[in-house]
C-alpha cells in the first residue's frame, strides 16, 4: 500500500477548491454589504424584511 491514498488526495484537492470558491463568494458578499452600508442603503435581505410593528 502506498504511503498515501490517491483517492484521499483527490478528495482533499476537491475540498480545497470548494472551500476557496466559498471563501471568494463570502468575500464578495461581505464587500457588497460593506459598500451598501457605506452608501447608506440596506442590504437586499434586510430591505425585504418589514420593520417590526410599534405598539
Amino acid at each position: 500500500m502506498p504511503p498515501y491514498d490517491p483517492d484521499m488526495v483527490a478528495r482533499d484537492e476537491e475540498r480545497e477548491r470548494r472551500l476557496a470558491a466559498a471563501l471568494r463568494d463570502n468575500l464578495k458578499r461581505r464587500k457588497a454589504q460593506s459598500r451598501e452600508a457605506a452608501a447608506g442603503t440596506e442590504p437586499a435581505a434586510a430591505a425585504a424584511t418589514p420593520p417590526p410593528e410599534r405598539t
